[in-house]
Protein backbone atom coordinates (compact mmCIF):
# COMPACT_ATOMS: atom_id res chain seq x y z
CA UNK A 1 0.00 0.00 0.00
CA UNK A 2 2.07 2.47 -0.69
CA UNK A 3 1.07 6.08 -1.43
CA UNK A 4 2.11 7.57 -4.44
CA UNK A 5 3.50 11.07 -4.05
CA UNK A 6 0.59 13.62 -5.44
CA UNK A 7 3.20 16.13 -7.78
CA UNK A 8 2.71 19.40 -7.57
CA UNK A 9 5.05 20.77 -10.30
CA UNK A 10 4.92 19.86 -14.35
CA UNK A 11 6.82 18.87 -17.48
CA UNK A 12 9.82 17.12 -17.73
CA UNK A 13 11.19 17.97 -14.48
CA UNK A 14 8.09 16.28 -12.80
CA UNK A 15 8.55 13.54 -14.45
CA UNK A 16 12.05 13.03 -14.22
CA UNK A 17 11.35 13.40 -9.71
CA UNK A 18 8.63 11.56 -9.70
CA UNK A 19 10.08 8.20 -9.48
CA UNK A 20 12.52 9.06 -6.99
CA UNK A 21 9.89 11.47 -4.78
CA UNK A 22 7.60 8.46 -4.46
CA UNK A 23 5.16 8.57 -0.61
CA UNK A 24 5.00 5.62 0.12
CA UNK A 25 2.33 3.38 2.83
CA UNK A 26 2.36 0.41 3.86
CA UNK A 27 2.68 -2.67 1.30
CA UNK A 28 4.24 -5.58 -0.44
CA UNK A 29 3.89 -5.08 -4.05
CA UNK A 30 1.23 -3.60 -6.68
CA UNK A 31 -1.94 -4.41 -7.61
CA UNK A 32 -2.00 -4.21 -10.89
CA UNK A 33 1.35 -6.69 -11.32
CA UNK A 34 -0.40 -9.30 -9.30
CA UNK A 35 -3.78 -9.52 -10.09
CA UNK A 36 -4.36 -11.41 -12.90
CA UNK A 37 -1.85 -14.17 -11.73
CA UNK A 38 -4.45 -16.14 -10.34
CA UNK A 39 -3.82 -19.48 -12.97
CA UNK A 40 -4.35 -22.91 -12.36
CA UNK A 41 -0.77 -23.24 -10.73
CA UNK A 42 -1.81 -20.45 -8.41
CA UNK A 43 -4.90 -22.79 -6.86
CA UNK A 44 -2.79 -25.84 -6.52
CA UNK A 45 -0.27 -24.04 -4.65
CA UNK A 46 -2.87 -23.52 -1.76
CA UNK A 47 -3.07 -27.01 -1.37
CA UNK A 48 0.83 -27.46 -1.17
CA UNK A 49 2.65 -28.16 2.31
CA UNK A 50 3.50 -25.70 4.60
CA UNK A 51 5.63 -22.98 3.67
CA UNK A 52 9.82 -23.42 5.28
CA UNK A 53 11.40 -20.25 5.81
CA UNK A 54 13.32 -20.79 2.42
CA UNK A 55 10.32 -20.63 0.46
CA UNK A 56 9.29 -17.50 2.39
CA UNK A 57 12.31 -15.90 1.29
CA UNK A 58 11.33 -16.99 -2.38
CA UNK A 59 8.06 -16.06 -1.74
CA UNK A 60 8.95 -12.51 -0.83
CA UNK A 61 11.86 -12.50 -3.82
CA UNK A 62 9.26 -13.20 -6.03
CA UNK A 63 6.14 -11.01 -5.24
CA UNK A 64 7.81 -8.25 -2.52
CA UNK A 65 11.30 -7.08 -3.60
CA UNK A 66 10.02 -5.34 -6.87
CA UNK A 67 9.02 -2.59 -4.71
CA UNK A 68 10.72 -3.25 -0.77
CA UNK A 69 13.84 -4.35 -1.66
CA UNK A 70 15.68 -7.18 -1.46
CA UNK A 71 16.98 -6.55 1.90
CA UNK A 72 13.58 -5.21 3.02
CA UNK A 73 15.28 -1.91 2.77
CA UNK A 74 12.64 -0.25 0.69
CA UNK A 75 12.18 1.48 -2.41
CA UNK A 76 8.78 2.32 -4.07
CA UNK A 77 7.37 0.63 -1.42
CA UNK A 78 8.51 1.33 2.48
CA UNK A 79 11.23 -0.65 4.55
CA UNK A 80 9.90 -3.89 5.85
CA UNK A 81 12.12 -4.52 8.54
CA UNK A 82 11.44 -5.57 12.18
CA UNK A 83 12.82 -1.94 13.55
CA UNK A 84 10.08 -0.62 10.76
CA UNK A 85 7.44 -2.72 11.66
CA UNK A 86 7.86 -2.25 15.23
CA UNK A 87 3.92 -0.67 16.07
CA UNK A 88 2.39 -2.89 13.30
CA UNK A 89 0.77 -5.75 14.91
CA UNK A 90 1.28 -8.81 13.02
CA UNK A 91 -2.08 -9.88 12.62
CA UNK A 92 -2.85 -6.07 10.83
CA UNK A 93 0.20 -7.16 8.66
CA UNK A 94 -1.39 -10.34 7.29
CA UNK A 95 -4.66 -8.41 6.87
CA UNK A 96 -2.48 -5.85 4.21
CA UNK A 97 -0.87 -9.04 2.53
CA UNK A 98 -4.53 -10.71 2.26
CA UNK A 99 -6.42 -7.66 1.52
CA UNK A 100 -3.92 -4.93 0.36
CA UNK A 101 -5.00 -1.32 1.06
CA UNK A 102 -7.38 1.32 -0.10
CA UNK A 103 -6.20 3.90 -2.23
CA UNK A 104 -2.78 2.78 -3.08
CA UNK A 105 -1.08 0.67 -5.09
CA UNK A 106 -1.05 -2.08 -2.54
CA UNK A 107 -3.35 -5.03 -3.77
CA UNK A 108 -4.55 -8.08 -1.33
CA UNK A 109 -3.09 -11.70 -2.46
CA UNK A 110 -5.87 -13.59 -0.77
CA UNK A 111 -7.13 -15.05 -4.58
CA UNK A 112 -3.03 -15.64 -5.66
CA UNK A 113 -1.37 -17.10 -2.52
CA UNK A 114 -2.28 -20.11 0.12
CA UNK A 115 -3.12 -19.19 3.26
CA UNK A 116 0.11 -20.54 4.39
CA UNK A 117 1.92 -18.63 1.92
CA UNK A 118 0.40 -15.38 3.33
CA UNK A 119 1.28 -16.42 6.71
CA UNK A 120 5.04 -17.24 6.26
CA UNK A 121 5.47 -13.58 4.64
CA UNK A 122 3.59 -11.77 7.30
CA UNK A 123 6.68 -13.86 9.50
CA UNK A 124 9.32 -13.22 7.27
CA UNK A 125 9.07 -9.51 7.44
CA UNK A 126 9.40 -9.76 11.20
CA UNK A 127 12.74 -11.12 11.43
CA UNK A 128 16.04 -9.60 11.06
CA UNK A 129 17.74 -8.75 7.50
CA UNK A 130 21.10 -10.88 7.68
CA UNK A 131 23.50 -9.58 7.13
CA UNK A 132 21.90 -6.45 8.57
CA UNK A 133 21.53 -4.10 5.83
CA UNK A 134 23.83 -1.27 5.26
CA UNK A 135 23.51 3.01 4.47
CA UNK A 136 26.47 4.50 3.58
CA UNK A 137 27.14 8.12 3.40
CA UNK A 138 27.12 7.77 -0.50
CA UNK A 139 23.65 6.31 -0.10
CA UNK A 140 22.39 8.95 1.56
CA UNK A 141 23.91 11.56 -0.82
CA UNK A 142 22.46 9.50 -3.52
CA UNK A 143 19.16 9.21 -1.69
CA UNK A 144 18.91 12.98 -2.27
CA UNK A 145 15.95 14.31 -4.77
CA UNK A 146 15.10 18.30 -5.15
CA UNK A 147 11.66 18.97 -7.42
CA UNK A 148 12.68 21.23 -10.35
CA UNK A 149 12.12 25.12 -10.18
CA UNK A 150 10.85 25.37 -6.22
CA UNK A 151 13.87 27.48 -5.36
CA UNK A 152 12.10 30.25 -7.40
CA UNK A 153 8.39 30.53 -5.77
CA UNK A 154 7.25 33.33 -4.30
CA UNK A 155 8.14 34.15 -0.53
CA UNK A 156 4.34 34.81 0.59
CA UNK A 157 1.37 32.17 1.18
CA UNK A 158 -0.45 31.22 -1.97
CA UNK A 159 -3.87 30.88 0.16
CA UNK A 160 -5.52 33.04 2.11
CA UNK A 161 -5.24 32.62 5.96
CA UNK A 162 -3.29 33.33 9.07
CA UNK A 163 -0.24 31.46 8.44
CA UNK A 164 1.34 31.51 11.92
CA UNK A 165 -1.89 29.66 13.13
CA UNK A 166 -1.87 27.23 10.67
CA UNK A 167 -2.25 23.55 11.93
CA UNK A 168 0.20 20.78 10.74
CA UNK A 169 -2.48 17.64 11.23
CA UNK A 170 -0.41 14.27 10.83
CA UNK A 171 -3.28 11.32 9.30
CA UNK A 172 -1.22 8.34 10.34
CA UNK A 173 -5.16 6.22 9.07
CA UNK A 174 -4.09 6.88 5.64
CA UNK A 175 -0.88 8.76 5.88
CA UNK A 176 -1.41 12.14 4.55
CA UNK A 177 -1.18 15.44 5.95
CA UNK A 178 -3.41 18.48 6.47
CA UNK A 179 -3.52 21.43 6.45
CA UNK A 180 -5.91 23.34 9.07
CA UNK A 181 -6.70 27.38 8.80
CA UNK A 182 -6.51 27.91 12.66
CA UNK A 183 -9.11 30.53 12.65
CA UNK A 184 -12.12 29.26 10.30
CA UNK A 185 -10.83 25.70 11.11
CA UNK A 186 -11.06 24.31 7.76
CA UNK A 187 -8.73 22.35 5.75
CA UNK A 188 -7.03 24.02 3.46
CA UNK A 189 -4.69 21.11 1.38
CA UNK A 190 -4.17 17.73 2.29
CA UNK A 191 -1.22 15.91 0.74
CA UNK A 192 -0.25 12.25 0.54
CA UNK A 193 3.20 11.48 2.96
CA UNK A 194 5.67 9.02 3.47
CA UNK A 195 4.72 5.77 5.45
CA UNK A 196 4.64 6.37 9.26
CA UNK A 197 5.63 9.84 10.18
CA UNK A 198 7.43 9.84 13.79
CA UNK A 199 8.45 12.65 15.97
CA UNK A 200 6.60 15.62 15.17
CA UNK A 201 7.41 18.15 12.42
CA UNK A 202 9.89 20.88 12.82
CA UNK A 203 9.67 24.11 11.10
CA UNK A 204 11.72 26.98 9.91
CA UNK A 205 11.98 30.10 11.96
CA UNK A 206 9.94 31.68 9.68
CA UNK A 207 7.34 29.49 9.66
CA UNK A 208 7.31 28.73 5.54
CA UNK A 209 8.76 25.26 5.73
CA UNK A 210 8.37 22.14 7.60
CA UNK A 211 10.45 18.79 7.77
CA UNK A 212 8.90 15.56 8.19
CA UNK A 213 10.67 12.50 9.18
CA UNK A 214 9.81 9.05 8.55
CA UNK A 215 10.20 5.57 10.03
CA UNK A 216 12.30 4.28 7.39
CA UNK A 217 14.25 6.98 7.87
CA UNK A 218 12.98 9.51 4.98
CA UNK A 219 13.23 13.32 5.55
CA UNK A 220 11.27 15.73 3.36
CA UNK A 221 11.25 19.48 3.44
CA UNK A 222 7.95 20.82 2.15
CA UNK A 223 7.16 24.83 1.31
CA UNK A 224 4.22 25.02 3.25
CA UNK A 225 3.25 28.68 1.59
CA UNK A 226 3.50 27.13 -1.95
CA UNK A 227 2.11 23.74 -1.41
CA UNK A 228 4.94 21.68 -2.74
CA UNK A 229 7.76 19.36 -1.69
CA UNK A 230 11.15 20.85 -2.01
CA UNK A 231 13.64 18.13 -1.61
CA UNK A 232 13.99 14.89 -0.24
CA UNK A 233 16.42 12.40 1.31
CA UNK A 234 17.16 9.29 3.23
CA UNK A 235 19.09 9.44 6.59
CA UNK A 236 18.76 6.12 7.56
CA UNK A 237 16.88 2.89 7.37
CA UNK A 238 15.56 3.16 10.75
CA UNK A 239 14.81 6.76 11.93
CA UNK A 240 13.42 8.05 15.22
CA UNK A 241 12.99 11.78 15.07
CA UNK A 242 14.65 15.00 12.84
CA UNK A 243 15.40 18.77 14.82
CA UNK A 244 16.10 21.59 12.78
CA UNK A 245 17.87 24.23 14.28
CA UNK A 246 17.11 27.24 15.81
CA UNK A 247 18.69 29.44 13.10
CA UNK A 248 16.85 27.30 10.22
CA UNK A 249 20.46 26.49 8.79
CA UNK A 250 20.43 23.09 9.77
CA UNK A 251 18.68 19.72 10.15
CA UNK A 252 19.33 16.56 12.08
CA UNK A 253 18.19 12.94 12.28
CA UNK A 254 18.95 10.33 14.60
CA UNK A 255 18.62 6.75 13.47
CA UNK A 256 18.47 3.45 15.08
CA UNK A 257 19.48 2.03 12.04
CA UNK A 258 22.35 2.63 11.10
CA UNK A 259 23.44 3.92 14.57
CA UNK A 260 24.18 7.12 13.57
CA UNK A 261 23.22 10.75 13.96
CA UNK A 262 23.40 12.47 10.55
CA UNK A 263 23.28 16.21 10.21
CA UNK A 264 22.10 18.13 6.95
CA UNK A 265 22.08 21.58 5.46
CA UNK A 266 18.62 23.02 5.25
CA UNK A 267 18.30 21.78 1.74
CA UNK A 268 18.99 18.61 2.55
CA UNK A 269 22.45 18.02 1.41
CA UNK A 270 24.54 15.61 3.09
CA UNK A 271 27.19 17.43 5.24
CA UNK A 272 28.40 14.81 8.16
CA UNK A 273 27.45 11.53 9.91
CA UNK A 274 28.55 10.74 13.67
CA UNK A 275 28.84 7.21 14.74
CA UNK A 276 27.11 6.55 17.82
CA UNK A 277 29.27 5.34 19.87
CA UNK A 278 31.13 5.31 22.89
CA UNK A 279 34.80 7.74 22.99
CA UNK A 280 36.79 4.19 22.43
CA UNK A 281 34.64 3.09 19.41
CA UNK A 282 34.17 -0.05 21.01
CA UNK A 283 30.15 0.06 22.00
CA UNK A 284 27.43 1.39 19.92
CA UNK A 285 24.23 2.41 20.47
CA UNK A 286 20.32 3.38 18.67
CA UNK A 287 20.09 6.70 18.74
CA UNK A 288 16.81 7.86 20.79
CA UNK A 289 16.34 11.49 20.30
CA UNK A 290 17.46 14.45 18.81
CA UNK A 291 16.26 17.79 19.94
CA UNK A 292 17.34 21.93 19.23
CA UNK A 293 18.21 23.69 21.80
CA UNK A 294 18.31 27.06 20.39
CA UNK A 295 19.32 29.31 22.91
CA UNK A 296 22.70 26.73 22.85
CA UNK A 297 22.81 26.86 19.96
CA UNK A 298 23.38 23.71 19.84
CA UNK A 299 21.52 20.21 19.49
CA UNK A 300 21.25 17.57 21.77
CA UNK A 301 20.99 13.49 21.42
CA UNK A 302 20.11 11.08 23.56
CA UNK A 303 21.40 7.47 23.36
CA UNK A 304 19.23 4.37 23.84
CA UNK A 305 22.13 2.04 24.76
CA UNK A 306 25.55 3.91 25.86
CA UNK A 307 24.84 6.10 29.28
CA UNK A 308 25.64 9.41 27.43
CA UNK A 309 24.40 12.51 26.27
CA UNK A 310 25.55 14.23 23.28
CA UNK A 311 25.50 18.32 22.85
CA UNK A 312 26.45 19.17 19.11
CA UNK A 313 26.85 22.81 18.22
CA UNK A 314 26.51 24.52 15.29
CA UNK A 315 27.69 27.84 16.64
CA UNK A 316 30.96 28.55 14.93
CA UNK A 317 32.25 30.24 18.05
CA UNK A 318 31.63 27.10 20.43
CA UNK A 319 34.56 26.50 22.55
CA UNK A 320 36.76 23.58 22.28
CA UNK A 321 35.82 20.51 23.35
CA UNK A 322 38.13 18.17 25.87
CA UNK A 323 37.35 14.61 25.88
CA UNK A 324 40.16 13.45 28.22
CA UNK A 325 40.68 14.12 32.17
CA UNK A 326 41.39 18.04 32.76
CA UNK A 327 42.53 19.69 35.52
CA UNK A 328 41.40 23.00 34.70
CA UNK A 329 39.82 23.27 31.33
CA UNK A 330 40.84 26.95 31.35
CA UNK A 331 44.62 25.41 31.24
CA UNK A 332 43.91 22.95 28.23
CA UNK A 333 45.27 20.34 29.33
CA UNK A 334 44.18 17.93 27.40
CA UNK A 335 44.12 17.87 23.16
CA UNK A 336 40.98 19.75 22.28
CA UNK A 337 38.75 19.03 19.30
CA UNK A 338 36.60 21.67 17.62
CA UNK A 339 33.52 23.01 19.14
CA UNK A 340 32.00 23.65 16.30
CA UNK A 341 29.89 20.36 15.23
CA UNK A 342 31.69 18.33 17.37
CA UNK A 343 30.64 16.18 19.95
CA UNK A 344 30.71 17.41 23.90
CA UNK A 345 29.37 13.82 25.89
CA UNK A 346 28.18 13.83 29.26
CA UNK A 347 28.75 10.72 31.01
CA UNK A 348 25.65 9.28 32.83
CA UNK A 349 24.88 6.12 35.13
CA UNK A 350 22.07 5.22 32.99
CA UNK A 351 21.39 5.70 29.47
CA UNK A 352 18.64 8.30 28.59
CA UNK A 353 15.38 7.78 26.44
CA UNK A 354 13.19 10.58 25.23
CA UNK A 355 13.89 13.89 27.11
CA UNK A 356 12.69 17.63 27.98
CA UNK A 357 13.80 20.63 28.84
CA UNK A 358 14.10 23.48 31.19
CA UNK A 359 12.99 26.73 30.64
CA UNK A 360 16.97 27.97 30.35
CA UNK A 361 18.08 25.23 28.44
CA UNK A 362 21.05 24.27 30.57
CA UNK A 363 19.26 21.23 32.33
CA UNK A 364 17.93 18.32 30.17
CA UNK A 365 15.15 16.20 32.10
CA UNK A 366 14.95 12.70 30.78
CA UNK A 367 13.43 8.86 31.21
CA UNK A 368 15.46 5.98 32.40
CA UNK A 369 14.36 2.27 32.00
CA UNK A 370 14.06 0.86 35.68
CA UNK A 371 16.68 -0.60 36.79
CA UNK A 372 16.85 -4.31 37.36
CA UNK A 373 15.72 -5.51 40.54
CA UNK A 374 14.98 -1.93 41.54
CA UNK A 375 11.81 -1.22 44.12
CA UNK A 376 8.51 -0.14 43.24
CA UNK A 377 8.49 3.16 43.10
CA UNK A 378 12.04 3.51 42.14
CA UNK A 379 13.12 7.28 40.46
CA UNK A 380 12.86 6.38 36.40
CA UNK A 381 13.91 10.02 35.70
CA UNK A 382 16.93 12.50 36.08
CA UNK A 383 18.17 15.75 35.72
CA UNK A 384 21.47 16.65 33.47
CA UNK A 385 22.63 19.52 34.03
CA UNK A 386 24.70 20.54 29.96
CA UNK A 387 27.21 23.26 31.54
CA UNK A 388 28.54 21.06 34.17
CA UNK A 389 28.23 17.60 31.75
CA UNK A 390 27.04 15.31 34.67
CA UNK A 391 23.78 14.53 36.25
CA UNK A 392 22.78 16.56 39.40
CA UNK A 393 19.62 14.87 40.30
CA UNK A 394 16.65 11.81 40.13
CA UNK A 395 13.65 13.05 39.79
CA UNK A 396 11.15 11.07 42.11
CA UNK A 397 8.82 9.82 39.20
CA UNK A 398 7.48 6.52 39.53
CA UNK A 399 6.05 4.68 36.71
CA UNK A 400 7.05 5.47 32.87
CA UNK A 401 7.02 9.13 33.13
CA UNK A 402 6.55 10.21 29.15
CA UNK A 403 8.83 13.50 30.08
CA UNK A 404 8.86 14.17 26.37
CA UNK A 405 5.57 15.03 26.64
CA UNK A 406 6.13 17.15 29.38
CA UNK A 407 4.95 20.68 29.92
CA UNK A 408 5.97 23.68 32.55
CA UNK A 409 4.43 26.48 33.72
CA UNK A 410 4.67 29.28 37.04
CA UNK A 411 3.16 27.78 39.68
CA UNK A 412 3.51 29.86 43.06
CA UNK A 413 6.54 31.38 42.57
CA UNK A 414 8.14 28.96 40.96
CA UNK A 415 8.09 27.14 37.54
CA UNK A 416 6.65 23.58 37.63
CA UNK A 417 7.60 20.39 35.12
CA UNK A 418 4.16 18.28 35.29
CA UNK A 419 4.63 15.02 33.29
CA UNK A 420 2.07 12.23 32.00
CA UNK A 421 2.79 8.21 32.89
CA UNK A 422 2.68 5.40 30.53
CA UNK A 423 2.26 3.18 33.21
CA UNK A 424 0.36 5.15 35.88
CA UNK A 425 -2.71 6.78 35.69
CA UNK A 426 -1.10 9.66 37.22
CA UNK A 427 0.60 13.31 36.57
CA UNK A 428 3.86 14.16 38.34
CA UNK A 429 4.25 17.66 39.41
CA UNK A 430 8.23 18.71 40.28
CA UNK A 431 9.47 22.20 41.41
CA UNK A 432 12.32 23.25 38.74
CA UNK A 433 14.07 24.84 41.17
CA UNK A 434 14.29 21.68 44.24
CA UNK A 435 13.22 18.98 41.52
CA UNK A 436 11.11 17.67 44.39
CA UNK A 437 7.43 16.73 43.60
CA UNK A 438 4.99 19.45 44.40
CA UNK A 439 1.87 17.23 43.83
CA UNK A 440 0.73 13.84 42.34
CA UNK A 441 -2.66 14.23 40.45
CA UNK A 442 -4.47 11.06 39.83
CA UNK A 443 -6.04 10.44 36.41
CA UNK A 444 -8.04 7.96 34.85
CA UNK A 445 -5.60 6.05 33.77
CA UNK A 446 -1.94 6.14 31.97
CA UNK A 447 -1.18 8.57 29.21
CA UNK A 448 0.77 10.13 26.60
CA UNK A 449 0.79 13.36 25.75
CA UNK A 450 0.13 16.59 27.93
CA UNK A 451 -0.77 19.79 26.61
CA UNK A 452 -1.52 23.87 27.95
CA UNK A 453 -0.68 27.39 26.73
CA UNK A 454 0.04 30.51 28.44
CA UNK A 455 -3.10 32.06 28.07
CA UNK A 456 -5.23 28.91 29.02
CA UNK A 457 -6.31 28.27 32.52
CA UNK A 458 -6.25 24.30 32.21
CA UNK A 459 -3.71 21.37 31.50
CA UNK A 460 -4.96 19.02 29.16
CA UNK A 461 -3.66 15.43 29.45
CA UNK A 462 -5.11 12.05 28.25
CA UNK A 463 -5.45 8.78 29.27
CA UNK A 464 -5.10 6.80 25.96
CA UNK A 465 -2.86 4.33 27.08
CA UNK A 466 -5.78 3.05 29.49
CA UNK A 467 -8.23 0.03 28.13
CA UNK A 468 -10.63 1.78 30.10
CA UNK A 469 -10.23 5.66 30.11
CA UNK A 470 -8.80 6.29 26.76
CA UNK A 471 -11.64 8.25 26.09
CA UNK A 472 -11.19 10.44 28.11
CA UNK A 473 -9.45 13.97 28.76
CA UNK A 474 -8.47 15.41 32.85
CA UNK A 475 -8.55 18.82 32.71
CA UNK A 476 -6.34 19.81 35.08
CA UNK A 477 -6.27 23.56 37.35
CA UNK A 478 -3.01 25.05 36.82
CA UNK A 479 -3.02 27.25 39.94
CA UNK A 480 -4.60 24.64 42.56
CA UNK A 481 -3.32 21.34 40.72
CA UNK A 482 -6.54 19.75 40.80
CA UNK A 483 -8.61 18.01 38.17
CA UNK A 484 -11.35 20.43 37.29
CA UNK A 485 -13.18 18.72 34.38
CA UNK A 486 -13.09 15.34 32.14
CA UNK A 487 -14.27 15.48 27.97
CA UNK A 488 -15.28 11.98 26.74
CA UNK A 489 -15.80 10.31 23.58
CA UNK A 490 -17.41 7.25 24.60
CA UNK A 491 -15.67 3.81 23.40
CA UNK A 492 -12.85 5.96 20.74
CA UNK A 493 -9.61 7.19 21.61
CA UNK A 494 -8.81 10.92 22.63
CA UNK A 495 -5.76 12.27 22.74
CA UNK A 496 -2.99 14.85 21.40
CA UNK A 497 -4.07 18.58 22.59
CA UNK A 498 -3.28 21.42 20.31
CA UNK A 499 -4.10 25.13 20.80
CA UNK A 500 -4.47 27.93 18.61
CA UNK A 501 -1.71 30.38 18.70
CA UNK A 502 -3.84 32.72 21.29
CA UNK A 503 -4.63 29.68 23.13
CA UNK A 504 -8.29 30.30 22.35
CA UNK A 505 -8.94 26.85 21.35
CA UNK A 506 -7.96 23.26 21.75
CA UNK A 507 -7.60 21.08 19.07
CA UNK A 508 -8.17 17.57 20.48
CA UNK A 509 -7.96 14.29 17.86
CA UNK A 510 -10.46 11.44 17.93
CA UNK A 511 -7.32 8.86 17.16
CA UNK A 512 -9.12 6.11 15.00
CA UNK A 513 -9.49 5.60 11.65
CA UNK A 514 -12.78 7.04 11.33
CA UNK A 515 -11.76 9.64 13.50
CA UNK A 516 -12.06 13.54 13.73
CA UNK A 517 -10.43 16.58 15.08
CA UNK A 518 -12.51 18.18 17.74
CA UNK A 519 -12.53 21.66 17.99
CA UNK A 520 -13.46 23.12 21.76
CA UNK A 521 -13.83 26.47 23.25
CA UNK A 522 -10.80 26.44 25.84
CA UNK A 523 -12.68 28.45 28.27
CA UNK A 524 -16.23 27.07 28.34
CA UNK A 525 -14.65 23.51 26.77
CA UNK A 526 -18.06 23.08 24.43
CA UNK A 527 -17.28 21.81 21.07
CA UNK A 528 -16.96 24.44 18.48
CA UNK A 529 -16.21 22.54 15.55
CA UNK A 530 -15.20 19.00 14.21
CA UNK A 531 -13.30 17.99 11.29
CA UNK A 532 -13.18 14.45 9.88
CA UNK A 533 -9.67 12.97 9.99
CA UNK A 534 -8.04 9.39 9.50
CA UNK A 535 -6.40 8.73 12.62
CA UNK A 536 -5.32 12.21 13.55
CA UNK A 537 -1.95 11.23 15.27
CA UNK A 538 -0.95 14.72 15.88
CA UNK A 539 -1.76 18.33 15.04
CA UNK A 540 1.17 21.19 15.42
CA UNK A 541 0.67 24.84 15.14
CA UNK A 542 2.86 26.77 13.07
CA UNK A 543 3.19 29.78 15.96
CA UNK A 544 3.22 27.77 19.55
CA UNK A 545 5.90 25.95 17.78
CA UNK A 546 8.19 28.27 16.51
CA UNK A 547 7.56 30.69 19.60
CA UNK A 548 8.65 27.48 22.27
CA UNK A 549 4.85 27.70 23.94
CA UNK A 550 5.72 26.75 27.18
CA UNK A 551 2.19 24.39 26.94
CA UNK A 552 4.18 22.16 23.52
CA UNK A 553 6.60 19.59 23.38
CA UNK A 554 9.56 21.28 21.60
Amino acid sequence: MHDTLRRFATGAAHLALSAGLLWMGHGLAQAQTHSATATASTAAAKTAAPTTAASAAALYGEHCASCHGAQRTGGMGPALLPESLARLRRPEALKVIQQGRAATQMGGFAATLAPADIAALTEWIYQPVTPAPAWSDDDVRASRVETAGTRNLPARPSWKADPMNLFVVVEGGDHHVSLVDGDRFEVIHRFASRYALHGGPKFTPDGRFVFFGSRDGWITKYDLWNLTVVAEVRAGLNMRNVAVSGDGRWVMAANYLPRTVVLFDADLNFVKRYDATTLDGKEASRVSAVYDAAPRKSFVVALKDIPEVWEISYDPKAPPIYDGLVHDYKMGEAIAKPGYQGVRRTPLDEPLDDFFFDQSYRHVLGSTRPKSGAADGAPTAQVVNLDVRRKIAELPIAGMPHLGSGITFAWNGTTVLASPNLKDGAIDVIDMKTWKTVKTIPTPGPGFFMRSHETTRYAWADSMMSPTAKDTLTLIDKTTLTPMATLREPGRTLAHTEFTKDGRYALVSVWETDGAIIVFDAQTLKEVKRLPMSKPVGKYNVWNKITRSEGTSH
